[in-house]
C-alpha cells in the first residue's frame, strides 16, 4: 500500500480545505477539474505537488491541498449504514486491548468504518474476520475498504450471514484473540462467542440505548462464561483557543452509543460473587418484550439508496486499485531500467 505519503499522484484521494474552512474530498483524475461556486482547480495542477500545499483555484482563492486521515475518510466514504465515529472507534481499539497480529472477529460490518480501523490496528500478520447479515453493506464496507487501501487486504474476509450460525463453520474453537459486536441484539449470539474466544479474550459491544445496555450486560453475566461486564459512553468537546479567546466550542459529539466489555474465563472457572448493595435488577417477561429487535426497530435507507450507495463506493475503490496497480508497475520498471555508472 503506498499511497499514504510522497507527491500527489492520480489515482490519490485528496481532501481540499476553502477558505471558510470547508472541506472537499475528490479523487485525482487526469483533465478532471474540481468546481465549486468559488471557481475551479484543475486535478493536473495539483498532481506531483507534495502533501501539505495550497493551491489558488481560479478566482484566486487558496485551497489546503493534504491526503485525507482515515479520520476524515471514514467521515466522508458512501455509507450504507449508520457508521461507528472515530471517538468509539478509537476506545475500541483501547479498550479492547486490540494490538498487531491479533485474530479479531467483527459482526456487523455495516459500511466499514470500524473494519478499517481494525485493520489498521492488526497489521498484516493479524486477521480480521467480519460478518454481516445484510449483502448490499457488504458490498459497500468492502468496496470502501478497497478504495482505502488501494487494494482488497489479503488478511480480511467477509461472511455474510448470521453470526450464531456462521462463526462457527469459519472458525476453530478457542482461536478468536478479541470479538466487536455491533448489532441490534447481541445477546443472541454471546454462546457463539464464548466458544470462539480464547481464555482471557475480550468481547467489546457497541450499542445504542439504555434498554439493549442492560439485557446485553444481565445475558453476559448469565452465561457464567465472562468477568463482569464493564460499560462507558465517550463524548468529546473541542475547544476554540485563539490568543487570549480559549472557550469550549458550542457543539460538541456526544453520545452515540454504549461500549460494554468483558473477558472469557477459562472452561469451568466459577467467578467470584461481587458484594454489591441491593439494586433493581429484577425484570418480567414483559419488560424483555420491550427489548426485543421489533420493539427496537432497525432503521435502514431504501433500497435505491443502497443501490446508489454501492455503485458510489464500488466506482471509488475501482479508481483507487488503478492507481495502486499503476504507482506499483512504475516503481517496478524504475528499478528494472538499467542505470548509468
Amino acid at each position: 500500500m503506498t499511497g499514504f505519503s510522497g507527491p500527489f499522484r492520480v489515482g490519490d484521494k485528496v481532501q481540499l480545505t476553502g477558505p471558510k474552512a470547508r472541506l472537499h474530498t475528490i479523487i485525482l483524475e487526469p483533465g478532471k477539474v474540481f468546481h465549486s461556486h468559488r471557481g475551479t482547480i484543475d486535478h493536473d495542477a495539483i498532481v506531483g505537488l507534495p502533501d501539505g500545499s495550497v493551491i489558488t483555484n481560479s478566482q484566486g482563492d487558496e485551497y489546503l491541498a493534504l491526503r485525507p486521515l482515515l479520520n476524515d475518510y471514514v467521515m466522508s466514504m458512501p455509507r450504507g449504514a449508520a457508521i461507528i465515529y472515530p471517538k468509539d472507534a478509537a476506545q475500541i481499539l483501547a479498550l479492547g486491548d486490540v494490538f498487531p497480529g491479533a485474530t479479531v472477529v467483527e459482526a456487523g460490518v455495516g459500511s466499514g468504518a470500524l473494519s478499517l480501523w481494525l485493520l489498521r490496528a492488526i497489521g498484516e500478520s493479524g486477521t480480521l474476520k467480519s460478518f454481516e447479515r445484510r449483502e448490499e453493506f457488504s458490498d459497500i464496507a468492502q468496496a470502501n475498504v478497497t478504495s482505502f487501501f488501494g487494494q482488497r487486504p489479503e488478511n480480511w474476509s467477509v461472511t455474510v450471514g448470521d453470526l450464531t450460525e456462521a462463526l462457527p463453520q469459519t472458525t476453530e474453537e478457542a482461536s478468536v484473540d478479541r470479538i466487536i459486536l455491533d448489532m441490534l441484539a447481541p445477546w443472541e449470539c454471546l454462546d457463539a462467542c464464548a466458544t470462539a474466544l480464547r481464555p482471557g479474550g475480550v468481547i467489546v459491544c457497541y450499542i445504542a440505548t439504555v434498554t439493549q445496555l442492560s439485557r446485553v450486560a444481565e445475558a453476559i453475566r448469565a452465561t457464567g462464561n465472562f468477568t463482569d461486564p464493564q460499560s462507558s459512553e465517550t463524548m468529546v468537546r473541542g475547544w476554540h483557543v485563539e490568543g487570549l479567546a480559549v472557550r469550549p466550542d458550542h457543539r460538541m459529539v456526544a453520545h452515540t452509543g454504549f461500549l460494554l466489555t468483558a473477558r472469557r474465563l477459562a472452561p469451568g472457572t466459577i467467578l467470584p460473587q461481587l458484594k454489591r448493595r441491593a439494586s433493581k435488577t429484577e425484570f418480567s417477561d414483559e419488560d424483555v418484550e420491550l427489548w426485543t429487535p421489533g420493539a427496537l426497530g432497525e432503521r435502514s435507507g431504501t433500497d435505491k439508496k443502497l443501490r446508489k450507495t454501492v455503485r458510489v463506493a464500488r466506482s471509488a475503490a475501482t479508481h483507487a486499485v488503478a492507481a495502486e496497480e499503476a504507482t506499483r508497475a512504475e516503481a517496478d520498471a524504475d528499478a528494472s531500467s538499467p542505470t548509468d555508472n
